[in-house]
């Protein structure tokens, strides 16, 4: 699938996020890698002064390491889910 950094594509990473069980946020912070999931509480904290492309990358990286019940998620975002999960991004 190729990925378009776009704010669009940002809001539909951000909608699938918000149907799994984790909760996103945007913090300042000093994150090695951009982002920080802490998983007894869920929540997934990404950088708030990344560009939208290294919020899109961060975003892409948190979906591909949590467990995500794909039932759970509506059809659009069932679909976005399977296709970023199935094929290699090209950046």
């Amino acid at each position: 699938m190729e990925v378009r950094y776009t704010k669009h594509f940002l809001n539909k990473l951000e909608d699938l996020f918000s149907e799994t069980d984790y909760h996103l946020r945007y913090e300042k912070g000093s994150f090695n890698s951009g982002y920080c999931i802490l998983q007894n509480k869920k929540v997934a904290v990404v950088n708030k002064y990344y560009t939208t492309e290294g919020k899109i990358n961060c975003l892409l990286d948190i979906i591909r390491s949590i467990q995500v019940d794909v039932k759970a998620l509506g059809e659009k975002n069932q679909k976005l889910y399977l296709n970023l999960s199935q094929t290699e991004i090209e950046l």
